[in-house]
């Protein structure tokens, strides 16, 4: 565990030289901005993945009604009598 914290920080050395002190800071910011909204964008894919599972099916449509066809007998009803 000792050999892991070393190379810890000979990292954070080499970033104070390379970047400057007045820079990590917001280099630090960036990236703590950066891993929250990635972990926020996971969470929420997470959860419309689990809504979506939740979710019923929507009901088929309704079958169309048609209506039944005239026949002769109900069209000589709707005709004016012919003198």
């Amino acid at each position: 565990m000792g050999h892991r914290h070393g190379q810890i920080i000979v990292i954070l050395i080499f970033a104070l030289l390379f970047f400057g002190a007045k820079k990590l800071p917001e280099l630090a910011r960036g990236l703590g901005q950066g891993i929250k909204e990635f972990k926020k964008a996971s969470r929420e894919m997470q959860d419309e993945i689990r809504n979506s599972s939740n979710e019923e099916p929507p009901p088929p449509p309704a079958p169309k009604r048609e209506e039944p066809p005239k026949t002769a007998a109900s069209s000589d009803e709707t005709k004016p009598p012919t003198a």
